[in-house]
């Protein structure tokens, strides 16, 4: 049998003695002992459990003897470097169920950083995609952020209403949701460009007709920009004292709208972020701006049409014809293609906030989600599919976990993705060619659902009827927040009751017992007197 000596660990049998240590020697001790002196914590055994191990062990010539309380050792114990490094391998759930065990381990896991990365990699920094207050983020911990954005995301699986917005005279090609100043931005074939309050559902302005038909939109707090057939580009520039960023409805005003040529077809797609703007083409080309000075960096060339654009960081996901590219943005270079992606075009593309998950929608009515890995070469794989239309998928919008997609066969599709990482994270081999299905179908619409926006507790949607809808499930979250107070105040009195119940006991088993002897005593004294009756009626 062979031992495996931990350091500081004396070990002396019957006939041999051998002690563990960085050098080694033979000493001569009383036999019959075992001494741990390497101050672990042993959990305590019964009663049985250890007259057992110690025969046992008797019978080995090896006898336990426990540290003693002040040389335990616990979790807590260890450097708070390594505490942290370890509960950096936690995800959120996990995480929250450590926060159960004791008071010391909910302080370190509710101020642990990692909450703070789990907000960023689902939805960013809140200043730019989530409407809070400003002193919000100094009264509230990255936790609480955390637990009140993933709340918030159950709400799409309740109760709604829908909202009808009437403005535009012909079908509406374009939908931009704005999430942070709870704006909407929308045009179409009528070419007038329309700014809508989301949650009043009015319309705030509107721009002169623009000349085209206007097939894509993109906004941030700095720039409004909008495209179509004639193969320009107008943007606005924010007005700081404007209330609602833009001056759609003025003359046109030299100093805050411009307009760029360069593409010689119409423009399909256009994206921002904070240093440059993209806009893609039916020229087969993506052209790549600068903000500030409104000039052409970069024309990354593509093979056919292109229909669809998401842009993360230095990198560039884009859809032309039945291929999805990556793109590296500053040098222009191409770095992956995937070949025959759908059946027909690829009309429609959405990304995650950390750029690792891109998602593409395509004419066959099926929509894939791709893994993008970026080690020493950069790889896409395909790792689950839906089919939840009949027809071509014309629009695709995610915020984490719900990808929302918009569909010919006048259709919403919500697709949670969160069950599915979770299954993917934890087996190794998983196949791409399961069929997942949608987690809610939503309807109203006649056919031709051309785009569709998500933002916080809203889904927006329009397409050849003209009309702007907002579906709203704000209302299913009033009715969660109210579920849940309820639940915390059904369990606030099941604890109180067994406090209670916990006192009463205690109490009353001291009463019992004095009871249980009263009635012993009551039942000897009976049991004499019952004898001495008896003998008189037998004299």
């Amino acid at each position: 049998m062979e031992f495996e000596c931990q350091r500081d660990t004396k070990i002396v049998s019957k006939d041999t003695s051998t002690n563990c240590f960085d050098n080694p020697q033979t000493q001569k001790v009383e036999p019959d002992q075992l001494l741990l002196s390497n101050n672990r914590k042993i959990e305590s055994l019964d009663a049985n459990n250890l007259e057992s191990a110690s025969k046992a062990n008797g019978k080995l010539g090896i006898h336990f003897i426990e540290p003693l309380p002040n040389h335990s050792r616990s979790f807590t114990d260890l450097p708070p470097a390594l505490v942290s490094e370890i509960l950096n391998f936690l995800d959120p759930k996990e995480l929250g169920i450590v926060s159960c065990v004791s008071t010391s381990l909910y302080r370190l896991a509710a101020e642990h950083h990692v909450w703070k990365e789990f907000y960023f990699e689902r939805w960013g920094h809140p200043a730019t995609s989530v409407s809070l207050e400003p002193d919000c983020l100094n009264e509230k911990s990255w936790k609480e952020l955390f637990v009140e954005r993933e709340f918030r995301s159950k709400t799409y699986m309740g109760r709604y209403s829908i909202d009808t917005m009437y403005g535009h005279k012909e079908a509406v090609r374009t939908v931009f949701v704005f999430v942070s100043k709870k704006l909407v931005f929308t045009s179409g074939y009528d070419q007038i460009v329309r700014m809508w309050d989301m949650e009043e559902g009015l319309s705030i302005a509107y721009s002169k007709p623009l000349g085209c038909t206007i097939r894509a939109v993109a906004a941030d707090s700095r720039l409004l920009v909008a495209g179509g057939t004639g193969g320009f580009i107008h943007g606005w520039k924010v007005n700081d004292r404007n209330p609602h960023l833009f001056d759609l409805g003025v003359p046109q005003n030299l100093d805050t709208e411009f307009r760029l040529w360069e593409h010689v077809g119409p423009i399909t797609c256009l994206a921002l972020d904070f240093t440059k703007m993209y806009s893609g083409s039916w020229d087969m080309t993506i052209r790549v701006w600068d903000r500030s000075s409104l000039k052409c960096l970069n024309v990354l060339l593509h093979n056919d049409w292109v229909w669809s654009l998401v842009p993360h960081d230095t990198t560039v996901g884009s859809t032309a014809g039945n291929c999805v590219y990556i793109w590296e943005t500053n040098s222009g270079c191409q770095l992956a293609v995937t070949s025959n992606a759908h059946t027909g075009n690829v009309y429609s593309l959405a990304r995650s906030h950390t750029g690792k998950l891109l998602f593409t929608g395509g004419e066959d009515g099926s929509i894939h989600m791709f893994e993008i890995n970026r080690n020493s070469k950069c790889s896409v794989k395909k790792t689950a599919t839906w089919v939840p239309h009949s027809g071509p998928v014309y629009s695709l919008a995610f915020e984490f976990p719900w990808l929302v997609s918009a569909s010919s066969d006048g259709k919403i599709s919500l697709i949670d993705v969160r069950e599915l990482l979770k299954t993917k994270k934890h087996s190794s081999s998983s196949s791409s060619k399961n069929v997942e299905a949608p987690q809610r179908m939503l309807h109203g619409f006649k056919c031709n659902l051309f785009s569709v926006g998500i933002g916080f507790d809203r889904i927006v949607c329009a397409g050849e009827e003209g009309v702007v809808r907002i579906w709203n499930f704000s209302q299913a979250l009033d009715i969660e927040q109210r579920v849940r107070a309820s639940r915390g105040k059904r369990v606030e009195n099941r604890m109180r009751r067994r406090k209670i119940q916990a006192e009463t006991s205690v109490s009353g088993g001291q009463e019992e017992q004095c009871s249980v002897a009263a009635k012993k005593d009551q039942d000897k004294n009976g049991w004499h007197s019952k004898r001495r009756v008896s003998g008189k009626l037998k004299a």
